[in-house]
């Protein structure tokens, strides 16, 4: 059976990968599913300490997975309104590079 030990080191694995993503890449594609990546890792820390550390009554506390469900949520508004200016941006320079986005006006 999966330790804590285990989730938090799949974890954090998932969370160096994105980092390394957001970090070392120049698309602007990769920079965006790098950081999606880190909120998932996070997500999954959340419900493993959730799920590892019962409350008082016994019972796994549910309070972190429903702020997990409201990460979610908000993760998928970034999503939506993230493309959206990532298309923008690639119709305006015709590029994804971040090196060739150097200036907040089109």
């Amino acid at each position: 059976m999966p330790t804590l030990a285990h989730y938090l080191f799949v974890s954090g694995g998932l969370f160096a990968i994105g980092l390394l993503g957001v970090l070392l890449r120049r698309n602007i594609l990769i920079i965006f599913m790098g950081l999606e990546l880190m909120l998932n890792a996070a997500n999954l820390s959340l419900v493993a300490f959730s799920r590892f550390h019962p409350g008082h009554d016994g019972l796994p506390g549910y309070s972190a997975q429903v702020f997990v469900f409201f990460i979610i949520t908000v993760a998928a508004a970034e999503v939506a309104v993230g493309l959206a200016i990532i298309v923008a941006l690639f119709r305006a320079k015709q590029t994804t590079h971040v090196e060739d986005l150097d200036t907040l006006k089109f």
